[in-house]
């Protein structure tokens, strides 16, 4: 008996009940841990970039990451600007024991697995998955060290839109920005729409 499409079942993953309490009130706590997730190419096996990324959080899960809430998905201009197809966005709230950096190496496995080549910065991609906040923890990160929070998370529509819907609460770790600061000072090029 599962509480939400992508896990959280009673015998699969021990439920952890201040993470559950922020699933059922709508609240991120203090444990939240936000995944960001986007696309702009299909895959050959899973259909749309929405399609692929939905597939990408139900392997997470097999791999011991429960989903616990999934933002609105959102369709993004590419950033920089470019003549590359849009993105799908959203941002994820997952569960798990695993550390920091080894849940951004299970990122990079799942991304690996569902045929992302890294070639360029800011190339079109069948799948990125970014580690955005981990408990409001803050690290230097390094060579498989995650950075945290992500380094570009508060200048980019893409990921602070989404994050907003499902954390207007949010704060920045390091500033201490409300979310709705960071989204007022965004450029107006960033252009996304709610799906």
């Amino acid at each position: 008996m599962g509480l939400c499409k992508y896990g959280l079942s009673v015998g699969y993953n021990p439920i952890n009940y201040k993470e559950l309490e922020a699933v059922l009130t709508g609240r991120p706590g203090p444990h939240s841990v936000f995944i960001g997730a986007g696309a702009n190419l299909p895959h050959p096996s899973y259909g749309t970039p929405r399609e692929t990324l939905e597939a990408a959080f139900e392997e997470l899960t097999r791999r011991g990451v429960s989903v616990l809430r999934v933002s609105a998905w959102f369709t993004t201009a590419p950033v920089p600007a470019s003549d590359q197809p849009w993105y799908q966005n959203a941002v994820i709230e997952v569960a798990t024991d695993l550390s920091a950096d080894r849940l951004l190496a299970i990122l990079h496995e799942v991304e690996e697995a569902f045929g992302r080549v890294r070639t360029t910065l800011n190339a079109p991609r069948m799948i990125d998955l970014d580690l955005l906040d981990f408990r409001g923890e803050i690290a230097r990160g390094g060579a498989g060290l995650a950075t945290l929070p992500h380094p570009r998370l508060a200048s980019r529509a893409f990921v602070l839109r989404p994050l907003a819907d499902l954390a207007p609460q949010w704060r920045h770790p390091v500033t201490g920005e409300a979310i709705q600061a960071l989204l007022a000072a965004l450029p107006a090029d960033q252009v996304t729409e709610r799906l």
